[in-house]
């Protein structure tokens, strides 16, 4: 878990130069060309960068250990960073918009197209290069601001798809309109993609349960490994970034001991934690015979635990 925090956070240090670099690729793609599309691209490029640094300290703060005020961690800030990088992402094709809108009134043919297109194609191919190394780390380590992060950059990847496809098209046919108008497109996609940024993470912060799938594999280990109780019930989970707290009622037999109590619940702990990296459990031990609340998990009978 540790080699994961450390990868998470040097990809997001990292992540700051990249962006400045490919902010810089796409602004020259501009100059040389005066395109409004690639003014556009430029302009979510900047946002970007804004994006890296917000990721990076965010990062660093989410990954701090649990102490006297933040008893159960930092995970959250993480949410909070993929939050901000959703509304940038809005931002970004906002000005897009505006850019390209005023383009529609005095559409014209980019200059030195061919050297524009490659300096831009470049910058693309580092996104989406970059876009799908932080994809797989961020879901591997489950990492919020990682995972906005590259949902940013993919954004940005298809803004320039759509650009050097516009202008292509432009040139081809004479119609410079053509600039503009791919412009307002590409960016209606990013407003989605800033959406769906912003809405994942506003699920984090309201203490979204695991997924269907962590939630069954949750409770295999119980009905696996609770031998000698009668079963659990008021099983609730939440997720918080890359950690799981998972909480639910254990029900033994009213003449189980404190001691044997104990061993079940450390048999459920390390079983769940090896489906589960990162899970933090709290297991509420109660006789049989109290009123069972919730949806019950049986025990596997005639297994050797």
């Amino acid at each position: 878990m540790s080699d994961g925090k450390g990868l998470v956070r040097t990809l997001a240090f990292w992540g700051i130069p990249l962006s400045i670099g490919v902010l810089g690729l796409k602004l020259l793609a501009w100059w040389v060309t005066g395109s409004v599309a690639l003014l556009s691209d430029g302009l979510e490029s900047t946002v970007n960068v804004v994006a890296a640094f917000i990721a990076y300290f965010v990062i660093r703060y989410a990954q701090k250990p649990a102490d006297e005020d933040h008893q159960f961690g930092h995970h959250k800030a993480e949410y909070l960073s993929a939050v901000v990088e959703g509304v940038l992402i809005v931002l970004a094709a906002l000005l897009i918009v505006k850019e390209a809108w005023a383009g529609l009134f005095e559409p014209r043919l980019p200059e030195a197209p061919v050297l524009g297109l490659a300096i831009n194609a470049a910058a693309g191919v580092i996104n989406a290069v970059w876009a799908t190394i932080l994809m797989r780390v961020g879901k591997q380590h489950r990492s919020p601001a990682l995972e906005a992060d590259a949902h940013h950059i993919m954004s940005d990847v298809v803004t320039s798809i759509g650009v050097l496809i516009g202008l292509v098209l432009a040139i081809l046919t004479g119609y410079a309109i053509l600039d503009p108008i791919l412009a307002i497109v590409v960016a209606i996609n990013i407003l989605f993609q800033g959406w769906k940024v912003i809405s994942n993470s506003i699920g984090g912060l309201m203490d979204r349960a695991v997924t269907a799938e962590e939630e069954e594999q949750i409770k295999q280990a119980i009905s696996a490994n609770a031998n000698g109780s009668v079963g659990v019930h008021d099983l609730r989970t939440r997720r918080a970034g890359a950690a799981a707290f998972i909480d639910f009622h254990l029900v033994v037999p009213t003449e189980m001991s404190v001691g044997k109590a104990h061993e079940i619940c450390d048999r459920l702990e390390d079983a769940i934690r090896a489906m589960i990296p990162g899970a933090s459990l709290a297991i509420h031990v109660e006789p049989e015979g109290e009123k069972a609340h919730g949806v019950m998990v049986k025990v596997r009978k005639g297994e050797k635990i």
